[in-house]
């Protein structure tokens, strides 16, 4: 199905998997029925969990509304995996060709740019389906993330068409700011959706903001 499906803007969530699941299908369900246009399971398992079991639930979900899915980082998980669409790394991987070899079969990818517009330079000549800059402010989900300022995602809306998102810290009241300072695609929200009591209203919140 990654041959149907594309990543050009809009919504893209990233979901917990150490969130209790029934609790985390049904905020996704009520997301998805908003108009989400990706989703990303973060790699952050809990000890002992079965990766193919919750991914394959994910999945019937996202294929229920053409959405794909991508797995954080763990690129080894779409090795003969009927369930996952594509992969985000959060750093460039060390042999981007083998990992293209060992998977074999199309996929989607995206990485996060923490600052340094070498990673857009490398997304683009190896034609990514996007990238993501993270954080453009400071949030708990995005920890790791450094702070990344909205002069660097304009420098890399002229280097690349690639789609740019923007994530970290990201409410649809701060959006309004940002969108005056520099130009983006979609936005990639975790907490900001899945920790909301009505998910399907906080979608259309960030999708007005975007509009």
């Amino acid at each position: 199905m990654t041959d149907k499906l594309k990543i050009t803007g809009g919504v893209y969530l990233v979901i917990d998997p150490a969130m209790e699941s029934s609790l985390m299908l049904s905020r996704l369900e009520a997301a998805l029925k908003a108009g989400i246009n990706a989703v990303q399971l973060w790699n952050n398992w809990l000890p002992g969990a079965d990766k193919q079991a919750y991914i394959a639930a994910v999945s019937e979900i996202c294929r229920s509304y053409r959405v794909p899915l991508l797995i954080d980082n763990d690129w080894e998980l779409l090795i003969g995996s009927p369930y996952l669409d594509g992969v985000h790394f959060d750093a460039l991987p060390h042999d981007y060709n083998e990992i293209k070899r060992k998977i074999a079969r199309p996929f989607l990818a995206g990485i996060t740019c923490s600052g340094e517009l070498d990673v857009v330079r490398w997304a683009d000549k190896n034609r990514l389906d996007y990238i993501s800059f993270c954080a453009m402010f400071p949030s708990a989900s995005a920890g790791s993330c450094t702070i990344v300022m909205p002069s660097l995602v304009k420098a890399a809306a002229e280097l690349t068409n690639m789609p740019l998102f923007v994530s970290g810290g990201i409410t649809p009241e701060n959006m309004l700011s940002l969108r005056q300072l520099t130009p983006f695609d979609g936005v990639a929200v975790i907490s900001g959706i899945m920790s909301a009591a009505d998910p399907f209203t906080k979608v259309k919140l960030y999708q007005n903001a975007l509009s």
